[in-house]
């Protein structure tokens, strides 16, 4: 049995509050020092299974920019980012485009979309 106790910085709110989040085996058994819920929930996923959101551009053609800023909907693992960038790199979508549109349908199968971050007219 292992137990680890690893330190998080909390980012879910403007306070910032700090504590230790205690894992045995691979698992949250106590957590200290944090003065909420939300710095809680917080780092216990962050130990566990980090998230993060992703933006990027992709090509865009028939508008007036080159590039699109895209977005992720909803925070995806950490360690599949790069994997959701390599694939955003073969995607070209075509102006006009409207801030929130779908880019592409479940990145990566993770259940979370890539929309644009903009609304782009055509040229």
């Amino acid at each position: 049995m292992s137990r680890v106790t690893q330190p998080i910085q909390c980012i879910g709110c403007p306070i910032g509050c700090g504590g230790d989040v205690v894992l045995e085996d691979g698992k949250v058994v106590d957590m200290h020092g944090f003065n909420c819920d939300v710095g809680q929930a917080y780092a216990a996923e962050e130990v566990i299974a980090p998230k993060r959101m992703v933006t990027t551009t992709v090509r865009l053609k028939g508008g007036a920019l080159a590039l699109l800023p895209v977005v992720s909907a909803k925070p995806i693992p950490k360690g599949r980012i790069f994997d959701c960038v390599n694939a955003l790199r073969a995607v070209e979508v075509a102006a006009p485009i409207k801030a929130g549109d779908v880019i592409l349908a479940d990145a990566l199968g993770v259940g979370v979309d890539i929309v644009a971050a903009r609304s782009v007219a055509a040229a």
